[in-house]
């Protein structure tokens, strides 16, 4: 660890002999070097394994115990369940608990944070270590007290025996150090499965876990205490600024130096292949010697993209695709086509999405004697760390990535970019270095949740059944550059040095278990708009490929629905019996009150003026998600009156936390539904800021969410930071439908897309 105020170093070894650590050996396993900047190579000497209880836990002298944890908080209230478990286990107070997360000096990788793993993943070995903990401490009070272990009890970090003798946690573990054994069954770097001998307690014996202990993260961020990444400060830290092309794929011929040289503070302009950047002693330094430096770049031999956001969904009908593959295939589809009473067949229209976090990404770097340190909001800390250290060329054990929170982030925003560039300067300038992306930099270049055209068809019998499913879906991989920051060439500085990156073809369909006789899943991948360097890269934003396709796939279960006049939930039901989809639609519906009828709603029509409102439903894993909106038919506007959302979520920790992650997750994708859509022309990403990429506000939040909670205890956590992302579009679009009769296909459902849809429509008869 580091103070920032005063720049001295803590190491691991010193952090623990500080607190009057308890150290408890696991035995031999994967190491993971430490490293402090302000130590020598030579000093270094703590490790960090997996399979070492110290690697997970100190308890200190005055009863504090340290969770150190390989998972990262990015808005969810991580550090209190994590709290709460930890209490738990152990028999301590709440407010005894400390965690220290993402900082690869001193916690175990376990993978920073995706695919909502931060409790599902990252919560069994936490339990199992603090299990086996709290055996060795009563075994070590037995051995003190003279009693038996089985005439003790563990209760707010004191072992007490019946006659009245008692030991705190604090004083037990008082200079003494010991080995214990655990088992894992994680690959290394990957610890998913830590066991000991002691088993974790069950749900019944759980005392903190289940109660809505409110984050104490919140009250610093609201009173701007909070040290996020953009607040620390170094000695002798200067600013810097990424310069990036005017259009994609310009590449700087020659860089004028000169034309900054009167500006007071400018250090070192760097430029490596095609990248440019620039230090200076302040930060408006920096804004103005980036504007100002002259950069003589590249001529068009043609446009940079071969089409427009206009024309995106024509270009990728006719694209060629570079992977085709049949997913799925059961029965005889086209069979089942062939003698169908009806056909019902749909296009759906996704287009580029931003993460546009609230802020800019921001990271901090310190080149010192031959090894760096990086200050990061980067989701993913431990593949940052080995990325950097092979773009620097240095071994892996002479990087830090130290997570600190950031403006918020989806998956792989412009986070890990900006990390490289920091480190870049960094080491080019021989100071630590700020380096603050900005906004129209960082909406117009982070990589973007691809684009998609889906075609689906559904064949029907006399009897209105569904006989066979076919879906096809053309779109950029969802993978273009990786969700982590490694190797090198999968981050925007390394291709504009030319390093390569893998080919990856990842392209989604539908989860959800529809018990249809006949389904074909088909997918084909596009290749990118421009191979390297592109504002128009795709990677991970928030359930990727779910949040992509489920609106789709439930728009047209809706669509089959309307077919056969039948109620949307009653239909779904039909093909889910006895599935968790049906457990979770049936307890939307009974939380919403729903009424059982067909969609749209009798009576719904076309009116030149006036409100009308309607209700839609949508389904997908652990989670239903019932939307009733306003439509207003003059202008267009949709606004979304209320939600409904089941999820069910395994062991629940904390349930206002795991509300308030829910709700956010609505509003984040409500805000795609209704809002988010990245333009561009034939050179350019043109969405750049709020008024080009416009986003929900606090204005737009629904007048009501009810989210029911479905506990299952005998199961771990599930997770929930994406669950309930990828049914907020389709079931508004299908309350849409409901209100208006009109189907919206194309994302995002904007006033002037409805309004002409609603013109159409009345034009048509």
């Amino acid at each position: 660890m580091r103070n920032v105020a005063t720049g001295k170093g803590i190491s691991r070894r010193g952090f623990l002999k500080g607190a009057g650590i308890l150290i408890v050996g696991f035995g031999a396993g994967g190491l993971t070097r430490v490293i402090d900047p302000r130590i020598s190579a030579a000093d270094f000497s703590s490790i960090v394994e997996p399979v070492k209880l110290s690697s997970w836990l100190a308890i200190g002298r005055d009863n504090t115990v340290t969770l150190f944890l390989g998972k990262v908080d990015v808005g969810q209230g991580l550090a209190t369940a994590f709290r709460q478990l930890v209490a738990d286990e152990l028999d301590v107070p709440f407010d005894r608990v400390k965690v220290v997360m993402g900082d690869t000096a001193l916690t175990v990788d376990q993978v920073g944070a995706s695919a909502s793993s931060g409790l599902r993943e990252g919560s069994p070995s936490v339990r199992s270590a603090c299990a086996d903990a709290r055996l060795i401490l009563l075994e070590m009070a037995s051995e003190r007290l003279g009693v038996p272990m089985e005439r003790l009890d563990a209760h707010e970090g004191v072992i007490t025996a019946r006659d009245g003798k008692a030991l705190s946690y604090g004083e037990l573990v008082d200079g003494e150090s010991f080995d214990a054994t655990l088992n894992w069954n994680g690959q290394l770097g990957h610890p998913l499965d830590v066991t000991g001998r002691a088993k974790p307690k069950g749900p019944d014996q759980l005392k903190l876990v289940g109660q809505s202990i409110p984050r104490d993260d919140i009250p610093p961020v609201v009173f701007g205490r909070k040290h996020h990444v953009v607040d620390i400060r170094l000695p002798g830290m200067v600013h810097g600024r990424s310069i990036k092309p005017p259009f994609a794929g310009a590449r700087p011929v020659s860089v004028n130096t000169g034309s900054v040289s009167r500006i007071p503070g400018v250090i070192k302009v760097v430029r490596q292949a095609d990248y440019v950047g620039i230090v200076c002693e302040r930060e408006e330094q920096a804004d103005r010697a980036a504007r100002e430096l002259k950069i003589v770049w590249s001529e068009p031999s043609g446009a940079s993209f071969p089409t427009d956001s206009e024309g995106l969904f024509d270009y990728m009908r006719r694209a060629p695709s570079r992977s085709d593959k049949v997913v799925q295939e059961s029965g005889d589809v086209d069979g089942a086509f062939a003698r169908a009473a009806r056909v019902v067949e749909a296009t759906y229209e996704v287009p580029f999405t931003s993460h546009a976090s609230i802020g800019p990404a921001c990271a901090i770097a310190e080149w010192r004697g031959g090894e760096m340190t990086v200050w990061s909001a980067t989701q993913k800390p431990y593949d940052q760390r080995t990325g950097i250290a092979a773009f620097l060329g240095i071994p892996r054990e002479k990087v830090r990535v130290i997570w600190k929170p950031g403006p918020g982030s989806y998956g792989r925003n412009d986070a890990g970019d900006v990390a490289y560039e920091a480190a870049l300067l960094s080491k080019e300038a021989g100071r630590p270095v700020c380096l603050q992306s900005m906004r129209h930099e960082a909406t117009a270049w982070d990589p973007k949740a691809p684009a998609a055209l889906i075609l689906v068809r559904g064949a029907l019998d006399n009897a209105g059944n569904v006989i066979a499913f076919d879906w096809d879906n053309r779109s950029f991989s969802h993978q273009d550059v990786a969700p982590s920051e490694n190797p090198p060439g999968e981050t925007l500085l390394g291709q504009f040095q030319g390093l390569g990156r893998q080919v990856r073809n990842v392209v989604g369909t539908p989860s959800e278990p529809y018990s249809f006789p006949n389904k074909r899943l088909t997918t084909h991948t596009i290749p990118p708009l421009l191979q390297m360097a592109s504002p128009l890269r795709t990677s991970h934003l928030r359930l990727p490929i779910p949040s992509v396709i489920t609106f789709a796939s439930e728009s047209f279960i809706d669509e089959l629905a309307v077919a056969v006049s039948a109620d949307p939930i009653e239909f779904r039901l039909r093909y889910l019996a006895g599935s968790r989809q049906a457990r979770l639609l049936k307890a939307v519906a009974e939380a919403a009150g729903w009424e059982t009828r067909p969609s749209p709603k009798a009576g719904a029509r076309i009116a030149s003026t006036g409100i009308v409102t309607g209700r839609g439903v949508a389904v997908r894993g652990g989670a239903a998600t019932m939307a009733e909106v306003e439509v207003d038919i003059e202008t267009g506007k949709v606004r979304v009156k209320r939600f409904a959302c089941a999820h069910a979520c395994g062991l629940i920790v904390n349930p206002d936390g795991l509300r308030n992650v829910i709700e956010g997750n609505l509003m984040h994708s409500m805000s795609r539904a209704l809002c988010e859509e990245v333009r561009f022309d034939r050179s350019r990403v043109t969405s750049v800021d709020w008024d080009s990429y416009p986003i929900a506000t606090i204005a737009d939040t629904p007048d009501r969410i009810d989210t029911i909670l479905i506990n299952e205890p005998e199961s771990p956590p599930k997770g929930a930071g994406e669950e309930t992302s990828a049914q907020t579009q389709p079931a508004i679009a299908n309350a849409i439908f409901d209100a208006t009769g009109i189907r919206l296909r194309r994302l995002p459902f904007t006033a002037e897309r409805v309004k002409a849809s609603l013109a159409g429509h009345e034009s048509t008869g």
